[in-house]
């Protein structure tokens, strides 16, 4: 089996996130302030967020999706976080990556989430 053609077994879908490092509940707050325009929840609610990496220099890599491919924000929405967390006071820099795998799904949402959009 080439590592082209499958992911490394037990190697996880969605990275862990840095959730030891000082600033990491900043910044997901700094997430919580960006909603989806098309859905009243905030977009780390919705399961949009799914790695939130810092580095000891206070650098910010974020992994995120969308509910759909065809989301008219896809473009817009990356820079919307960059901006959020860049206002988070002592980061340095932030670079957000959007991608497809895993799809997101409505099993990501958090329960407020759920319950906010009437799924429970």
């Amino acid at each position: 089996m080439t590592q082209d053609a499958h992911p490394i077994e037990g190697t996880p879908l969605i990275a862990p996130s840095s959730v030891d490092h000082p600033f990491h509940e900043q910044v997901v707050e700094a997430c919580r302030s960006v909603f989806d325009p098309e859905i009243p929840v905030n977009i780390y609610d919705l399961g949009l967020i799914y790695t939130i990496a810092l580095t000891p220099e206070n650098d910010a890599h974020i992994t995120m999706s969308l509910t759909a491919p065809g989301c008219p924000v896809a473009g817009e929405m990356p820079g919307w976080i960059q901006e959020a967390v860049m206002g988070v006071g002592g980061i340095r820099d932030v670079a957000v990556e959007l991608v497809w795998e895993p799809p997101w799904g409505m099993e990501m949402m958090s329960d407020e989430a759920r319950l906010e959009l009437g799924f429970m």
